[in-house]
């Protein structure tokens, strides 16, 4: 595994904050000083580690929005795939961009704003995907999908944080059927 994966891994389990430049250090198994010349700064560590998730592990719902003819089969698959991704058994647990987000005080606020950018990002292409659903007469007239979108938004952070308390993957994949049945009445709502 290389530095970068290796800092990646460090910082999802712990976050930006409660990651320390000696935990860095014994991790990657380099001086601090080459850290720095690598990357540059812990800040600027961080950022490429996220932005790696992003291209790699998170990027499972940008493939399904794109790939997916319906709009059902791209949420079932993001949601499902977030479930495996957030509770896998040997590595990190929830999203990388929603867990590091929940530790940032008052002096990392531009990392703050960063990943809150990330996540509204996230959240736009959701609700895009759900206006072009609705364009191609997949959703009824008098669905909302800004509020849909932010719907299955705050579902998927809400996954990320039930997988890092613990909660079972059944039961997170159970509570995902109940918001693909929100979904589906939407969808017959545009077929009448």
């Amino acid at each position: 595994m290389n530095a970068l994966k290796k800092a990646r891994d460090l910082f999802w389990r712990q976050g930006f904050e409660s990651t320390s430049m000696s935990e860095l250090v014994t991790m990657l198994g380099l001086a601090s000083a080459r850290i720095y010349a690598a990357f540059g700064s812990k800040e600027d560590l961080f950022r490429e580690a996220i932005l790696d998730y992003e291209a790699h592990e998170g990027s499972f719902a940008t493939h399904a929005l794109e790939e997916e003819r319906s709009i059902f089969a791209a949420m079932e698959r993001i949601l499902q795939q977030a479930i495996t991704l957030y509770t896998q058994p040997d590595g990190p647990k929830g999203c990388m961009v929603v867990a590091s987000a929940t530790n940032c005080s008052a002096a990392n606020s531009s990392i703050s704003e960063w990943l809150t950018q990330h996540r509204k990002a996230r959240t736009a292409s959701l609700i895009e995907r759900l206006r072009r659903a609705q364009q191609e007469g997949e959703l009824g007239a008098d669905c909302d999908p800004e509020a849909l979108g932010d719907f299955f938004a705050t579902f998927l952070h809400g996954l990320s944080v039930q997988a890092r308390d613990g909660i079972s993957t059944q039961r997170l994949q159970d509570a995902a059927q109940s918001a693909l049945q929100l979904l589906k009445q939407q969808m017959a709502s545009g077929k009448n």
